[in-house]
């Protein structure tokens, strides 16, 4: 696993612990790259692949390489996160915790409506398990 980019409060480790939990647990393996970059950066990549011009909190891509190997990219924006934990009045932490366990979510292939539907998914629910499961 590979993690990129400022991530404090949370450790490597933690990050680490976070992926393997969830890839353990849904029985799956996959190799992840983590990386936590800044708005402008987030903004052109959402901009590429969704066609939307702002950043966003999350992204994942999943590849399936000639072997069967499930590999996954996963940027984390920490402004925008930063901004959601504000509003939510929670810890960056959490926040952050729960970026990384809905990447590898969508990299294990799981989706969830856009718009307010999308807290009451089952994508959703599994995701809170898991932010509560490594508090």
């Amino acid at each position: 696993m590979l993690v990129q980019g400022r991530h404090a409060p949370l450790t490597k480790t933690f990050i680490a612990r976070a992926v393997h939990t969830v890839l353990r647990r849904e029985r799956r393996e996959a190799l992840v790259s983590l990386s936590f970059i800044g708005r402008d950066r987030m903004r052109a990549i959402n901009a590429r692949w969704t066609r939307r011009q702002e950043p966003t909190d999350v992204l994942a891509f999943a590849l399936v390489d000639p072997h069967g190997a499930l590999t996954g990219d996963i940027y984390v924006c920490r402004s925008v996160a930063e901004r959601e934990a504000r509003s939510r009045r929670i810890p960056l932490r959490q926040e952050l915790t729960r970026l990384v366990v809905h990447g590898v979510l969508h990299v294990l292939g799981y989706d969830h409506p856009a718009g307010p539907e999308r807290e009451a998914s089952a994508m959703w629910r599994r995701q809170e398990r898991y932010v509560r499961m490594l508090r």
